[in-house]
C-alpha cells in the first residue's frame, strides 16, 4: 500500500544537531513514522531537553553527546551506536554553524571552523554510517544543504563554500554508494524561522522584509516544513532518488523576485 512507502518501523536513524529547531522537527517526523531515533548534540542541556520532549510524546529516542568534527569521537560514538542500538538505516547530517562575516574580515580560523562543521564533519559521519549500511545493502543518507549551495550572498562566503561543497559531496557519495542500495540526497532549506534566526525574522527588520519580498510563498519557513522532505528521503518512497537536492524554500530559488506592490 502507498502508506507503507513511508513506514519506518524498525529503522534506526541518527540525526546530528538534532536537539532543537530543524533537526528536532525532522527527528520527530521520523520517530512518528516508526523509526528509533538517535539524537546527536554538543550541549548537554539541549540534548537532555530534546530527549525529554520526545519521551513526552511517546517517541523512542536516545542521545549521544559528541563533537562531530573530532574524528576519534565520531568513530568511538558511531561504534557505540552500532553496538548498543544497532547499525544505522538512516542518517540526517543536520549539524551546522554559520558566522555572518564579510570575507575580507574573516580570520582563517573562523573560516576553517565553518567548513569543518558544515562539510568535513558531514563526510566523517557519513563515512562511518556507510560502513554500517554497505553490508546490509540498504541505507538512506540525507545531507542538509542550503540555498547557499546554489547562491552567494554578502557575509555568507564560508557557509556557501561549505554548503556548495556538501552538494557535490552528496553527488559523489551517490555515485560511489548507489550500487549498495544506499540513497544519498540533500535537503536545501530556505529561510526558516528558528531560535537562531528569530531576531531577524520580525517585521521591520530589513532582512525579514527582503525575504518576504523575495519568497513567492510570502513567509518564512517553519521547522515543520522540513518534515515531509525528510520523511520522503528517509523512506522507501525515495528508493530510486539519488544524488538530488530537494529545496524547501517557498519558491525562492525559482524566481528572480517579485515587485513589492504585488503583495
Amino acid at each position: 500500500m502507498i502508506k507503507d512507502l513511508f513506514d519506518l518501523s524498525g529503522k534506526k536513524a541518527l540525526i546530528t544537531g538534532g536537539t532543537h529547531g530543524i533537526g528536532l522537527a525532522m527527528a520527530k517526523a521520523l520517530a512518528y513514522a516508526g523509526a528509533e531515533i538517535i539524537i546527536n548534540g554538543h550541549t548537554p542541556e539541549r540534548l537532555e531537553n530534546a530527549i525529554n520532549q520526545c519521551e513526552s510524546e511517546n517517541l523512542r529516542a536516545a542521545g549521544f553527546l559528541f563533537d562531530i568534527t573530532d574524528e576519534k569521537a565520531v568513530f568511538k560514538n558511531m561504534t557505540e551506536i552500532a553496538d548498543k542500538i544497532g547499525p544505522l538505516d538512516i542518517l540526517i547530517n543536520n549539524a551546522a554553524v554559520h558566522k555572518r562575516i564579510k570575507l575580507i574580515d574573516y580570520s582563517f580560523r573562523d573560516f576553517q571552523e565553518v567548513v569543518n562543521v558544515n562539510l568535513n564533519a558531514q563526510f566523517l559521519i557519513a563515512r562511518e554510517a556507510a560502513k554500517m549500511m554497505i553490508p546490509k545493502r540498504q541505507g538512506k543518507i540525507i545531507n542538509m544543504c542550503s540555498m547557499m549551495s546554489e547562491l552567494g550572498r554578502e557575509t555568507t562566503g564560508a557557509y556557501a563554500a561549505a554548503k556548495g561543497g556538501l552538494k557535490m559531496l552528496t553527488r559523489s557519495m551517490a555515485t560511489e554508494w548507489a550500487e549498495y542500495n544506499i540513497q544519498i540526497n540533500g535537503i536545501g532549506p530556505g529561510y526558516i524561522k528558528t531560535d537562531a534566526t528569530g531576531p531577524i525574522a520580525e517585521p521591520g527588520n530589513p532582512i525579514h522584509d527582503f525575504i518576504i519580498d523575495r519568497t513567492p510563498a510570502g513567509r518564512w519557513g517553519r521547522p515543520e516544513d522540513l518534515q515531509g522532505a525528510a520523511l520522503f528521503l528517509a523512506s522507501k518512497a525515495s528508493d530510486y532518488v539519488n544524488g538530488q537536492i530537494l529545496y524547501v524554500d517557498g519558491g525562492m530559488l525559482a524566481t528572480l523576485g517579485k515587485p513589492s506592490t504585488s503583495r
